[in-house]
């Protein structure tokens, strides 16, 4: 893939070094690992905040509210209970993830968090048109309840859109260390030694 560069750098090293070496344990990506975790654990957070946030507002505000408003807060609250339960579950995984200390684990965890961004933020893109389709729908039929509900699918549409793009772009550019470890990497008879490049004075 085009934003994936780092990807094809290491798919060309399987031709040359064996494929048992890969499964051998490389304690440098630790850390690697140890800060895709963070920003996953830092994201779940954010989630969370925003949906305790909107469910407080949207208790206020519906209990002092009627028509379109009311429904505006009513399902600000339906949704972000559904938001909070994948913030919860999301930091509990990422939480209790082990670090992954070989190539191949690495590779796929990275890819794997990428693809599940790119897809959720396509996903953000669909919310906010069903969105923007309930609510002239409501004005349609003038019903206020279509009208606040799609207003709401619109706000946190757009929100899950701005974090999920931010997310990826975190992970993306935290990719690009990748080849520079790799390259850092030779291959010897008792398996990965790491050679750190000296900074020069």
């Amino acid at each position: 893939m085009k934003n994936q560069p780092y990807f094809i750098f290491i798919a060309l090293l399987l031709l040359f070094i064996p494929w048992h070496a890969f499964a051998q344990e490389i304690p440098e990506l630790s850390a690697f690992n140890q800060t895709r975790i963070n920003y996953n654990e830092s994201g779940m957070i954010i989630l969370g905040s925003w949906a305790v946030g909107n469910m407080i507002w949207g208790g206020i505000g519906a209990s002092n509210s009627t028509g379109q408003t009311k429904a505006f807060h009513q399902m600000n609250i339906y949704w972000n209970s559904v938001n909070l339960i994948i913030a919860g579950f999301g930091f509990w995984q990422a939480s209790n993830e082990g670090l992954s200390n070989d190539l191949f684990g690495t590779l796929d965890a990275q890819q794997k968090i990428e693809k599940i961004l790119l897809f959720n933020t396509a996903l953000d893109v669909a919310y906010m048109a069903g969105g923007m389709y309930l609510k002239e729908r409501g004005l349609r039929l003038n019903k206020d309840k279509f009208i606040g509900f799609g207003k709401s699918i619109i706000l946190q549409g757009a929100f899950l859109f701005t974090f999920d793009a931010l997310m990826y772009t975190f992970h993306a550019v935290h990719a690009k260390e990748l080849p520079g470890l790799v390259q850092q990497i030779s291959l010897n008879p008792n398996g990965f030694t790491m050679t750190i490049p000296l900074s020069k004075r």
